[in-house]
């Protein structure tokens, strides 16, 4: 049943990118400064039978997480995702998706190394107040990070993406967008260049988003590595997640 339902999944994402009328998505996507966003990609039926369980099976394992006046929520990282909630491999490694991603960034994409917990992970907002402020997926790899957020959950009317486009642009004046990302709506984004946020969650209401990361060069050099470690223990995964599994990484024999 299991591998049926992985295979099935597997085949709702290679239709999905076939359904996609490519050139109309790539202008918007370089005319809004390398961000799109893409209602239903899956439909809400194929989310809510394959990968919400899952989301849902493994909120016991999520890491809270409150940095006053710039976040406070819970994550899951991709190492749990691995063990627990594997379904959502199936997406973040589909060979078709990864070709889309790569056709529209116009670069050849890649998944982030083992050792990064923000490769493919989720994000709850599950409590009153839950948020996250202003800022950018800076990319401490060597090459470019792009960011792609897929909703899984949203019950909510106050838990929006809120995207300012243009931020940096010296000629173009900033668009604000703010958008609900109802299950299976698809954000793609360059990571160095979108200034967004997750406005504050209202009280009875939920939202459960999946992020997946692909960069254009796995490499990152040892010191932007412990950084981004030492942010990720405090703002996501906890330390024990993060470092635990980064030692068993930098010990593990290569092939």
């Amino acid at each position: 049943m299991s591998q049926t339902m992985s295979s099935s999944l597997v085949e709702a994402v290679n239709e999905a990118v076939k359904r996609l009328d490519f050139d109309r998505l790539s202008r918007e996507y370089w005319d809004q400064n390398e961000f799109l966003f893409i209602p239903q990609f899956l439909s809400r039926s194929v989310v809510e039978e394959h990968l919400v369980p899952q989301a849902q099976g493994v909120k016991g394992e999520l890491n809270r997480n409150y940095i006053p006046g710039h976040k406070k929520g819970g994550s899951v990282s991709y190492y749990t995702v691995m063990e627990k909630a594997p379904r959502f491999l199936d997406l973040y490694r589909s060979e078709a998706f990864i070709g889309l991603l790569s056709r529209l960034v116009k670069a050849k994409l890649s998944l982030c190394p083992e050792n990064d917990p923000h490769s493919c992970a989720l994000y709850y907002y599950t409590e009153p107040g839950d948020h996250i402020g202003f800022h950018y997926d800076t990319s401490y790899y060597k090459g470019a990070r792009y960011t792609i957020l897929m909703g899984l959950v949203d019950r909510s009317t106050q838990c929006k993406l809120v995207c300012e486009l243009f931020k940096d642009d010296p000629v173009k004046s900033p668009k604000h967008l703010e958008l609900i990302t109802q299950p299976g709506d698809l954000v793609i984004f360059n990571g160095d260049k979108l200034w967004h946020a997750v406005t504050p969650l209202g009280e009875g209401e939920e939202r459960i988003a999946l992020t997946m990361e692909y960069v254009t060069d796995p490499d990152m050099g040892t010191i932007k590595r412990l950084y981004s470690n030492l942010k990720d223990s405090f703002a996501y995964f906890g330390l024990r997640t993060v470092f635990k599994r980064a030692f068993a990484s930098s010990k593990r024999p290569s092939s």
